[in-house]
């Protein structure tokens, strides 16, 4: 939903840097792999290290990454199945990564283990949802569907862990990640529901 409305600003606003990267020399490859590296860091050191503010800061740059790749392969018409397998393959990692994160810091540090079951459950299910489209493609049909995407994931996540970073109540936090969890769940249906309807018009 997010990339519908936002996506055509975030290209605007990053052309520029797409443009500057690939004058550099700098391939649209180089900067998924850096962005991932980037997201798994800040994931895996400053979370468990209770540092959820700055965490969420550094993530947040380097998930950028996954727009500027993309911009900058549509720019030198170098778009491919290489670059989109690795750009879907590495997109996994970072989202396992961030989850990973906080269920670390909160099954240890930060004391709280109901917020760390609840992020390995939206890790769980954020590679559903993931997985369900990616079968579905597979196969023909078009699971481009549902309330809880990528990028609602991402925004989610990130805010709400980097504000309770800053003293927001945990039990925000909890509930975010709670009703992230939830949607999850209602978007593996959705997508189910839309493979189901295509497969009956096939047949």
């Amino acid at each position: 939903m997010l990339n519908r409305y936002t996506r055509h600003f975030f290209s605007r606003l990053f052309t520029p840097v797409a443009r500057l990267f690939l004058r550099a020399g700098i391939s649209p490859d180089t900067v998924t792999v850096i962005g991932t590296l980037g997201v798994a860091a800040g994931a895996l050191i400053f979370y468990p290290m209770g540092q959820l503010w700055w965490g969420s800061v550094f993530i947040t740059v380097f998930v950028f990454a996954d727009l500027v790749d993309g911009l900058m392969a549509r720019l030198a018409s170098r778009g491919s199945s290489w670059g989109n397998f690795l750009d879907s393959t590495l997109d996994r990692v970072s989202d396992a990564a961030l989850f990973a994160g906080v269920a670390i810091w909160f099954y240890t540090g930060g004391g709280n283990a109901a917020i760390g079951t609840a992020a390995v459950a939206c890790l769980a299910l954020g590679m559903l949802v993931s997985y369900a489209r990616a079968k579905a493609e597979s196969l023909g049909f078009d699971a481009n569907t549902g309330i809880a995407e990528r990028a609602e994931r991402l925004v989610a996540v990130l805010v709400a862990t980097g504000f309770t970073g800053l003293g927001l109540p945990e039990v925000v936090l909890l509930v975010v990640l709670l009703l992230l969890a939830a949607a999850s769940v209602v978007t593996v249906g959705q997508r189910c529901a839309a493979v189901y309807r295509q497969s009956r018009v096939r047949t």
